[in-house]
């Protein structure tokens, strides 16, 4: 096996941040990028300790960033570990995770891709880099689409404005912050985006705030679902399509999986994640298995094991019993 990967294999990167017990998402994630065909160097921030799957290999020092490792999982797919300090919430390091990357180990990058590791891949790789080729590449969320003067758009506009930053609308669709996909003359926006979100820190009382469980103290408190920052960096994000000039190549909300027709990625959204959930118990409360659970539990102990064989056939036997009980009974 290769002890490096290809120069040729360099064009695009992919990143990624997790803690705690989302690494059981990170190994289906990274599984489905292996098995889509992606080639190259997976860089993964982290905070806490590596889980156990994560050293079953020798570690090899890696020198852009203290206490990080190199695990070579496949041929020619390279998964590089950082360890974080920050203390930001992981949900407001992503533009900055990307910059520090795209000025140290990754820039001979001419693409660069980011996911949360609640997600899995369900298309080739090559989809991904014509995709980033069209435009900035993002997802519509499931709260879109908010249009022109909607509040939130208005109170971004409004706030950013006092820093004589102007806002121009694009599109009435409400973009996803778990993906995003650039190439290199577009790095700049991740600039911007970094920017937003120091300032919209000014108004949550720092970006170890967030909606989304995390580090400690990370919840927003005061803030509500009608405040327009409420989404923290998924706001920041949109607000920096409106402040940065290029073209976006937006996908509906059938790219994540949120209604049918897309098979690009699954995103696993809300509590509880798929390697947390009680099947036979949310079927009994009438909630069934979403198509991001069955997608998760596709991806995972193929080329990273994070479970004993039956514990799989176990969950996958209730999630299987779970559908079917839904089928006569359930709320979504």
């Amino acid at each position: 096996m290769s002890k490096e990967i290809k120069e040729e294999f360099t064009d695009s990167v992919i990143c990624t941040l997790f803690e705690g017990h989302y690494h059981y998402g990170l190994a289906a994630f990274i599984n489905s990028v292996i098995s889509y065909k992606f080639k190259g160097v997976i860089y993964v921030g982290y905070k806490g300790k590596l889980p156990a799957w994560a050293l079953v290999n020798k570690a090899i020092s890696y020198p852009y960033f203290s206490g990080s490792t190199n695990i070579i999982y496949a041929e020619n797919v390279e998964v590089k570990f950082i360890s974080l300090t920050t203390t930001n919430h992981l949900t407001n390091f992503k533009p900055d995770f990307m910059l520090l990357l795209l000025a140290g180990p990754a820039v001979k990058a001419r693409r660069i891709f980011y996911f949360d590791p609640d997600i899995v891949l369900a298309r080739d790789w090559h989809y991904f880099e014509e995709w980033v080729d069209a435009g900035i590449a993002v997802c519509e969320d499931i709260n879109s689409p908010l249009p022109e003067y909607h509040p939130r758009r208005v109170g971004w506009r409004n706030y950013f404005s006092a820093y004589q930053i102007p806002l121009a609308f694009k599109d009435s669709i409400y973009v996803n912050g778990g993906f995003i996909g650039l190439k290199s003359e577009n790095f700049k926006f991740l600039e911007i985006w970094s920017g937003l979100q120091i300032l919209m820190g000014n108004v949550l009382g720092g970006l170890n705030k967030s909606s989304l469980p995390g580090n400690e103290n990370a919840e927003l408190g005061q803030l509500t679902e009608y405040e327009f920052f409420s989404k923290t960096d998924q706001d920041a994000l949109n607000a920096a399509i409106e402040a940065f000039d290029c073209r976006y190549a937006f996908i509906g909300q059938e790219a994540m999986e949120f209604k049918i027709g897309g098979n690009v990625m699954s995103h696993a959204l809300g509590s509880p994640k798929p390697w947390k959930k009680a099947f036979l118990l949310q079927a009994l409360r009438g909630n069934k298995p979403s198509r991001a659970d069955r997608a998760y539990w596709n991806h995972i102990n193929s080329v990273i094991i994070t479970y004993t064989r039956t514990e799989v056939i176990y969950k996958r036997f209730c999630l299987n019993l779970a559908t079917f009980m839904c089928r006569f009974y359930h709320k979504n």
